[in-house]
């Protein structure tokens, strides 16, 4: 995704990714207790699961904290119960955004998703109303380190996956749906854990932002989104141009 993949690469330049860690990594034990739940504590035989704890080693999770949320997760009556929710928004300039969401308080996630665009001036939308404009899609990526540019991109298109592009900071790999465990699994064997392993969505078109005023205030509002623990992913149909990104990296 053109603009949340550049968003990404902005915030490492910030090194605010440390700053972060103890967030991702309450995001990483619901995502394997929400997995557990919706299917077996058996990775073997889940791979939803598989692709959680895959996420969680590549991010660094302590073994311990996933080992206990396995537990947690196949305990009955243990713990939280999460429930998935999918928001359509729109911020303003009519970017569109999905925000993908696991809470234990449905009514509290809600009304902070809505305040979040609101002050920024965008809208809650209906269901329906955003999702149209995006593809699901499974999403993998890598540090660029892991591989060469042409090595990942062999190996990614031999499993089965529709797309592999590089930068100096990752190697984002897209496929079908269908075939995302496959891919995940080929990828994995090859270069290990991926650091993003997961369905996700693809704008089929993209609202090119060249203003610096605006691509601050969607920066602002993603930060805001995703600084909250109930928010799993956001995805949105901007993208920046280059002039706009080669200010924010000043």
């Amino acid at each position: 995704m053109a603009g949340h993949s550049q968003f990404k690469n902005i915030m490492h330049r910030k090194n605010a990714q440390d700053s972060k860690r103890a967030k991702l990594f309450t995001k990483l034990v619901r995502e394997i207790i929400s997995s557990v739940r919706a299917g077996q504590a058996d990775p073997n035989f889940n791979p939803r699961l598989r692709a959680a704890i895959s996420a969680a080693r590549a991010n660094n999770l302590p073994k311990d904290r996933i080992d206990n949320a396995i537990k947690k997760g196949s305990t009955v009556g243990e713990g939280d119960n999460y429930e998935e929710i999918r928001y359509e928004a729109y911020a303003p300039g009519g970017v569109a955004f999905i925000v993908e969401a696991l809470t234990d308080n449905r009514n509290r996630t809600a009304s902070d998703v809505r305040s979040t665009f609101t002050k920024r001036g965008g809208a809650l939308g209906e269901t329906g109303s955003v999702n149209f404009m995006f593809e699901r899609i499974g999403l993998i990526e890598y540090p660029a380190s892991v591989s060469s540019e042409d090595e990942m991109f062999e190996t990614a298109l031999e499993a089965g996956a529709d797309s592999c592009e590089s930068d100096e900071f990752s190697h984002v790999i897209h496929c079908n749906p269908d075939s995302f465990n496959e891919v995940r699994d080929v990828l994995t064997k090859k270069f290990g854990d991926a650091q993003v392993s997961r369905l996700s969505w693809l704008a089929k078109d993209h609202i090119e932002i060249d203003d610096i005023e605006r691509a601050e205030s969607l920066m602002k509002l993603i930060d805001t989104l995703e600084d909250s623990d109930d928010v799993q992913f956001v995805c949105g149909n901007y993208q920046f141009s280059d002039e706009v990104l080669k200010k924010l990296e000043g």
